[in-house]
């Protein structure tokens, strides 16, 4: 069957399925638990009562003669013998003295000899036997029995009937058959009646509770439906509402962080796209003006200056690919590849590669380091302490020192880059690991952002101490497995940059 949409959403709604969670099964157990109880009840009571008229007609069958009950004959209700007479009030008394419908006497023929409230002539069969034939066989053979299944009278009502032996000199001769109504069925009834109706008041309750229910979930999650919605059209500046229920709650929060997460994230792309068009229109506009200089002298036939211009937009196209490096490494999510890195090495090479800038610049860069095994990617790390070492020579003054040095810090490992330069000023400290940001005239400003990226990708930190002296940088990292260490667990490198 095809739903019409608005019914669709009504059934797929959170109120419906909590409304069909709740009432369905309790649906279920009520209409189980109470046919079963009801049909126990019946079970029981019927027992009871075939138990009660059975002793019954037994108590009745003790006082009748059988004697004197066989030598009734078709005729005698007519005639009303003394016989007849004695044994219709004896049964009557018991009749009235019990409730009971009907009380009568037959023969092991089936033949009726005295029937009180049935009406039936002596001799005449009574139709009623056919119904209970294994009960009476087993009355015929002297046991008392009670009718297995209740049946309605001429009144609407139901009935039972019960039997037992009538002797002659201990020889069963006939039986007492008691009819009693089945009078608890009213109250069972009535019981069942009010079963069905503090059901139905039970599910009321509950279809009220499960509404309240679904409401009380249904507006935190709509309002994240709606914090999502606004993410996913664009919106990332709209907080995420906190909410009050625990998992709902930790579902905001989460929420919240990756809201600030594309946020940081909008905000970086946008600061690279405006860092892109400002870092690369100037080596643009030098390899525009110098080509079009080549252009000029070399139509004019003024060759001693091409090799300059050439030297020159070199120069500039050489700059912009470092611009796109910087931009594509801090951009990239670079996988992290650990392995054993030994952070001696490590600064050693670090120092290595900057060993021409550091002659260039008449600075010495010196290594000081506690042996220790960093589990970590070699590349990546390596690139991270190039940039400080790279920054720390570039902010020294000629003859000034760099000093690298690492300290085995328990579980951690603290690599700091210490320069002797004037410092930075206090307010750009807050900024130095802002994407982009940079003092010089020609600087992306992403080297340290990017050694940062890569210190919390490894689970570490970097962070700046600076003071008017001069800056430190300190990398922390988690240490690795270790090796065994040197006796004085220290290595000292002077680089060859002085």
């Amino acid at each position: 069957m095809r739903w019409p949409p608005r019914v669709k959403d009504a059934l797929g709604s959170l109120s419906a399925r909590l409304l069909g969670a709740f009432l369905v099964p309790t649906l279920l157990f009520l209409a189980l638990t109470g046919t079963a109880v009801y049909a126990l009840a019946r079970a029981i009571l019927e027992d009871e009562l075939g138990s009660s008229l059975s002793a019954l007609a037994a108590a009745t069958a003790a006082q009748v003669n059988g004697e004197r009950m066989l030598t009734l004959e078709p005729g005698d209700d007519v005639t009303e013998t003394r016989t007849w007479r004695n044994l219709v009030r004896q049964l009557t008394d018991v009749r009235d003295a019990s409730g009971l419908r009907r009380v009568f006497l037959v023969d092991t023929a089936g033949r009726v000899r005295v029937d009180v409230g049935g009406g039936l002539p002596v001799g005449a069969e009574a139709p009623e036997l056919a119904r209970d034939r294994l009960e009476l066989s087993r009355v015929f053979a002297g046991q008392r029995a009670a009718s297995q299944v209740l049946f309605q009278g001429s009144d609407g009502l139901l009935y039972k009937t019960g039997y037992a032996p009538v002797r002659r000199e201990g020889q069963v001769v006939g039986a007492v058959a008691v009819e009693g109504s089945a009078a608890f069925f009213g109250p069972l009834a009535r019981l069942s009646r009010s079963f069905a109706a503090a059901s139905v008041g039970a599910l009321g309750v509950l279809a009220l509770v499960a509404l309240v229910t679904a409401r009380g979930l249904a507006r935190p999650l709509r309002r994240l439906m709606d914090s999502a919605l606004r993410i996913g059209r664009g919106d990332l500046t709209t907080p995420v509402p906190p909410e009050p229920t625990r998992e709902i709650g930790v579902l905001a929060r989460e929420l919240e962080v990756m809201r600030g997460a594309l946020e940081s994230r909008d905000r970086q792309l946008k600061l690279m796209l405006a860092g892109v068009a400002h870092e690369v229109r100037n080596p643009l506009g030098g390899i525009s003006l110098f080509s079009g200089l080549l252009a000029e002298d070399l139509a004019a036939g003024a060759l001693q200056d091409a090799g300059g211009h050439v030297t020159r937009i070199q120069h500039e196209a050489a700059y912009l690919q470092r611009i796109v490096e910087d931009f594509l490494a801090f951009a990239r999510e670079q996988p992290v590849s650990r392995a054993p890195v030994a952070a001696l090495a490590l600064l050693r090479e670090a120092s290595d590669l900057l060993a021409a800038d550091a002659t260039a610049r008449q600075v010495e860069v010196v290594v000081v380091a506690d042996a220790a095994m960093l589990e970590a990617d070699g590349s990546l790390l390596t690139a991270a302490v190039v940039n400080l070492v790279k920054n720390a020579v570039q902010a020294s003054a000629p003859g000034g020192l760099v000093q690298v040095t690492g300290r085995d810090a328990g579980p951690h490992y603290r690599i700091q880059v210490r320069d002797g330069g004037a410092g930075i000023p206090e307010a750009e400290r807050e900024r130095v690991f802002e994407p982009f940001f940079t003092t010089r005239e020609k600087g992306t400003g992403l080297g340290l952002p990017l050694s940062r990226k890569i210190a919390r990708a490894h689970g570490g930190e970097l962070r700046l101490l600076s003071t008017p002296e001069g800056t430190t940088f300190e990398l922390t990292l988690p240490l690795g497995p270790q090796a065994p260490r040197p006796v004085d667990g220290r290595a000292t490198e002077p680089s060859p940059g002085k």
